[in-house]
């Protein structure tokens, strides 16, 4: 689920910043340039993200913010998450919380007595409906039945479980501690606990990897998953083990077509199998179709029929209420070390969205939420335009895209068609994009090469925005001075700012 460096090639596509492409022309000259843009109304409700940064072991293409360690005080850690989601709650002023989701890290490690401890603390400081999306990672080696139960007894009503793969060869390729047998085991018992709220992620491009290993890996998935699958590309990061084989030649870089066809041939194999291909990397089994139609027909994009609903008007099904929020830049609350946050900080007298990223470090981390509630490392002022930016590359990772409504909750004086209009109509036209009364959407086409579309349909913004629109000025870091931009891609949902 990350949106893995787009802000990169947010500032490449800006103009005279050597985006890709052939940078668009200005918008039609009866619409004036923006002018200063009034901050959108800050929501009553936000989304929780809680990092629990500890593992048993580093696996080897792994460069998340995880530690191992030889033994954690978790009485304080569970104490400093506590603190830090009363006060970010409190700063943010939310009514509502919509979803909590524990991630890591190996957040299964933590006993269900600091899962209970957590979600006591966010329902002490916001509402958190009944039957609100509860969502724990797991990995197999450390989701045992009676460990599930009492997850499931604290408040869990979700499980996302790291499979990665259901290949022994692969599994020991990848570091991971479990075995394909224990993968099938701890997927089988989470389904009794979570029937229908059970997710398992899995890993292609993998170094040596044939497409043939990776059809068959699939179709065993589809026979042990629930209704919810995750396909993630294997990166390789600087600094891992698996990294240095590759690029020391040890080890075979797969071909980008062959990546290509591995992505294809996935998304036909979920499509065939009934899933709804909701957002780039994530597949979840449609329910509640109200028409009796083919499950292919029932797309975003389909004009084939007037009795053929399109997919955001129908009933949700498995998809992650979690993840949506974060495509749908609604606002999170970031918890735990190097968690990332994305709110109006109205307890501090703030008003504008800003971008929060929590000390990496654990014991820093402790030290400063002991002292002061929070451990916030870096905080950035988000201007109007970054926001439609991040609105812009997200919500286009979805099916849904980006609805009319939630584009004028950030841009009302500057509209979908103003933007993408006439300058798009070259994507449109060659069916990489769809602009109507639902909004801005990616093709089917469009969905698969998004990463090669974003920078022209950034610069476009960016062009149409004009640069006489201000921004807010920027806000204090903690402890003084100004916080830096960088590059945002976070774990929670966007990966490292």
């Amino acid at each position: 689920m990350a949106a893995r460096g787009w802000r990169l090639a947010a500032a490449a596509a800006r103009p005279g910043g050597g985006g890709p492409g052939r940078a668009p022309g200005p918008g039609p000259a009866s619409e004036p340039a923006p002018g200063p843009v009034p901050q959108p109304a800050a929501p009553a409700a936000a989304s929780v993200y809680v990092h629990w940064p500890y593992c048993c072991k580093r696996c080897s293409y792994c460069n998340f913010n995880t530690y191992v360690v030889p033994a954690v005080d978790e009485a304080a850690v569970r104490a400093c998450l506590v603190r830090e989601a009363q006060t970010l709650l409190r700063l943010s002023r939310v009514k509502s919380v919509t979803s909590v989701f524990f991630g890591g890290g190996t957040p299964s490690l933590a006993s269900p007595g600091t899962i209970t401890a957590v979600l006591e603390a966010v329902m002490g400081a916001a509402h958190l409906p009944a039957g609100a999306e509860v969502t724990l990672e797991a990995n197999p080696s450390s989701t045992t039945t009676a460990r599930l139960a009492g997850f499931k007894a604290a408040g869990v009503n979700r499980l996302s479980i790291g499979v990665q793969s259901l290949d022994d060869v692969e599994l020991r390729l990848l570091g991971r501690e479990h075995t394909a047998a224990e993968a099938q085991a701890a997927v089988e018992a989470a389904r009794q606990l979570f029937p229908g709220r059970t997710s398992i992620d899995l890993l292609f491009g993998l170094p040596g990897q044939s497409l043939g290993a990776w059809t068959q890996g699939l179709k065993a998935a589809l026979g042990l998953c629930d209704d919810h699958i995750s396909l993630y590309q294997l990166t390789l990061e600087r600094g891992t083990a698996l990294a240095a084989r590759v690029w020391g030649g040890a080890l075979p870089a797969p071909p980008q077509d062959l990546l290509a066809d591995m992505y294809q041939t996935a998304r036909t194999m979920l499509l065939a199998a009934g899933f709804r291909h909701y957002e780039v990397s994530n597949f979840a089994r449609k329910v509640g179709c109200p028409y009796a139609v083919p499950p292919m027909l029932c797309h975003p994009c389909s004009r084939l029929s007037p009795h053929v609903t399109p997919y955001h008007t129908l009933p949700q099904g498995a998809l992650s209420t979690h993840n949506l929020s974060y495509w749908r830049a609604e606002q999170y609350i970031g918890v735990g070390p190097g968690a990332h946050g994305r709110f109006v900080p109205h307890g501090e007298g703030g008003c504008s969205r800003e971008a929060r990223v929590q000390m990496l470090e654990p014991i820093a981390w402790m030290r400063a939420v002991q002292s002061r509630g929070h451990g916030t490392g870096k905080r950035v002022v988000l201007s109007p335009l970054e926001q439609l930016e991040e609105v812009l590359a997200l919500g286009l990772r979805t099916d849904e895209g980006i609805t009319h409504k939630r584009w004028g909750r950030f841009s009302p004086h500057l509209s979908l068609e103003a933007v993408f209009g006439a300058p798009g109509q070259a994507l449109q036209q060659q069916g990489w994009m769809v602009l109507d009364g639902g909004g801005l959407r990616c093709t089917e086409r469009g969905l698969a090469v998004l990463d090669s579309l974003l920078p022209d349909l950034l610069c476009q913004l960016q062009r149409r925005w004009g640069p006489t629109a201000p921004g807010p000025a920027p806000g204090p870091a903690p402890g003084g001075g100004t916080a830096p931009r960088g590059s945002s891609a976070a774990r929670t949902g966007l990966r490292a700012l």
